[in-house]
């Protein structure tokens, strides 16, 4: 049902768009291992899509229509059909997403390049796709995994712990993060006593867990996703005695986590990208009861939105190939600071051929190869509910 829903929900919004519409790509994992975090990370993107509206300050008045396809997350060829059908028979003017790192970097290669379509993930972190070839067409809001390996190992040492054990989801996500987190934890004197990849929708995890837990480790950092393979390690974990504390990347620290485990893992950390800056307060007063506003990806969704309307009102123009080069302008400074809430200001000012710094919900500043600076959230389970305990 609630994939029938999702895409009756993309057919109003393509049938509802006219000639004079501005398209705009909604290109998340709908379906799949993060389905649960897809729910409001396309709802933080329609909310910049009906904030610029609102103000009827783009592009002398037009209206921006969001059309959403699913990517899935782990099926490459489904991912880059759905951004072709995007490209080809909607006639997006930009891509918001894709998400997840593996079909992000298939879309890129196979269908963004190829077309000059510009892409800006709100949540593809592999370090990979900092080297990848984009032609100045792909961004993203969220930091690196090079960067989230290095924070959770500040988070596990600074916490005491020495040794830990180490699981993946084998895919370029997964490998990634795990890599990073490895080489940082060890060149901070810590022990990984194994690193072992797993594959989503098991039906049993068992084995996997019995291997995690011969090798020991005072804690298991479970690099995977909440509503997949993730899930499935803890629940193992949890129902053999192996590990009852596990420490959680960005794909862990879910709604599902907490609806599938709440207080059975208390006294379990994590992180995810986030910030205390006062764009963060702001986004949270606009989205109001909407949504949960410190929920995984929906403030870079908003922002990723956000960035790509701004940029095509820089150029004065919806064309990839023209607007691109505006993308590093609005985002980064100098300018007037930009918050959330405040797109019908961006706009008017870009329209009178001034200057903007979006620092947005998560103080986006893209760095010279598009990716974000970003900052961390810390959080912990405390009483079945991940509760924030810091920033870095």
């Amino acid at each position: 049902m609630k994939k029938l829903l999702l895409a009756s929900a993309a057919t109003l919004l393509a049938t509802a768009a006219t000639a004079e519409d501005v398209k705009l790509g909604v290109l998340l994992g709908f379906t799949g291992p993060i389905e649960s975090m897809a729910v409001n990370m396309g709802a933080g993107a329609e909310l910049a899509v009906k904030e610029v509206n609102d103000s009827g300050k783009f592009m002398d008045g037009a209206t921006v229509v969001p059309v959403r396809a699913d990517s899935t997350c782990i099926d490459s060829a489904a991912a880059t059909a759905a951004a072709e059908r995007l490209i080809t028979s909607e006639g997006v003017a930009g891509i918001m997403g894709a998400a997840c790192s593996g079909v992000t970097g298939a879309v890129l290669a196979n269908v963004a390049r190829p077309n000059g379509m510009v892409m800006i993930s709100p949540s593809a972190t592999s370090p990979a796709l900092s080297e990848a070839e984009d032609d100045g067409l792909f961004f993203r809001t969220p930091p690196s995994d090079a960067r989230q390996g290095v924070v959770m190992a500040e988070i596990l040492k600074e916490k005491g712990i020495n040794s830990v054990a180490l699981t993946y989801t084998n895919n370029d996500y997964g490998k990634g993060l795990a890599d990073s987190f490895q080489a940082a934890f060890e060149g901070m004197g810590g022990e990984v006593t194994i690193s072992a990849a797993h594959e989503d929708d098991k039906a049993d995890y068992s084995a996997e867990v019995g291997a995690l837990a011969s090798a020991g480790g005072e804690i298991l950092v479970v690099a995977g996703y909440a509503d997949r393979g993730g899930a499935g390690i803890v629940r193992a974990s949890l129902d053999t005695g192996a590990f009852d504390t596990f420490h959680f990347p960005d794909g862990m620290v879910s709604d599902a986590t907490i609806g599938k485990f709440g207080a059975d893992v208390d006294g379990s950390g994590g992180q995810l990208p986030g910030s205390d800056s006062p764009g963060a307060e702001k986004f949270a007063e606009v989205v109001g009861d909407a949504f949960d506003p410190t929920s995984i990806f929906s403030a870079e969704s908003y922002d990723a939105a956000a960035i790509l309307l701004m940029a095509m009102q820089a150029a004065g123009s919806t064309d990839p190939k023209v607007y691109k080069d505006k993308v590093m302008e609005v985002a980064n400074a100098p300018g007037e600071a930009i918050l959330p809430g405040e797109l019908g200001k961006a706009m008017e000012i870009l329209a009178a051929g001034g200057d903007i710094d979006y620092v947005g919900a998560t103080a986006v500043e893209f760095l010279e190869n598009g990716d974000s600076a970003g900052s961390f959230r810390e959080v912990v389970m405390d009483g079945g509910q991940f509760k924030t305990v810091g920033y870095r």
